[in-house]
């Protein structure tokens, strides 16, 4: 087995479709982590206001993240009038998965900034705005960082459910490979996206750490 896949991996040919497939997935799963962070974000510091409002996005986001994501891929097609093989289904399908992902991540993430903090920028003239982005959401970054990571990982492997309906990625690659009954890029494509979420969440924590140099410092002492 250990020859076929070195076989296999020597092939020009696959090594150029191997690299395809690797920045497609990639690309296909970075986009909607920052976007569905950035309508995470906001809708969090909305819920974080008021507790109704809090109950009714809590809600929302637990149902829409119980959708199959295979099903969202087919549905969304008629909705936003795209063809089914259009990478865009994918990359707004999983926007909405991060986002429904991400906010009780953001919520929780503002609750743990000590009021005290809040009350001092208040009382040096901080508008609820500025606050917010001087010093709340800072603060939340290390409690927001840990469900950022989850959410890098779950989309890495939903872009893989995206070959089924013709959508790139690696997982292109199973299903090449289930349908002429040849391992070799089936375990090429689970080890790539088994690397690609390790080295992603690698880049994030060392983004989270880049982000709170206070948490360095007083790890220190």
């Amino acid at each position: 087995m250990l020859g076929d896949i070195v076989q296999y991996l020597s092939d020009p040919f696959n090594q150029d479709r191997i690299l395809g497939y690797l920045g497609e997935h990639l690309q296909l799963s970075l986009l909607p982590l920052v976007i569905g962070l950035a309508a995470a974000i906001p809708l969090g510091w909305l819920a974080s206001r008021t507790r109704s409002l809090r109950l009714t996005l809590m809600g929302t986001a637990n149902v829409v993240y119980t959708i199959p994501s295979l099903a969202l891929f087919v549905v969304l097609p008629g909705l936003i009038g795209t063809q089914i093989t259009a990478p865009i289904n994918v990359i707004l399908a999983l926007s909405i998965y991060t986002a429904a992902l991400l906010v009780r991540p953001v919520v929780d993430a503002l609750d743990a900034v000590p009021g005290h903090v809040i009350a001092a920028a208040t009382a040096m003239g901080y508008r609820p705005l500025r606050r917010f982005f001087a010093v709340e959401l800072p603060l939340s970054v290390p409690v927001l960082a840990a469900g950022v990571r989850v959410a890098s990982v779950s989309n890495i492997s939903l872009v893989s459910v995206g070959a089924l309906i013709g959508t790139g990625g690696l997982g292109a690659l199973f299903t090449g490979g289930f349908q002429i009954r040849y391992l070799p890029p089936i375990i090429v494509g689970i080890a790539l996206t088994l690397l690609l979420a390790l080295v992603m969440d690698l880049l994030l924590v060392g983004l989270r750490r880049a982000l709170t140099p206070w948490s360095r410092v007083g790890g220190a002492h």
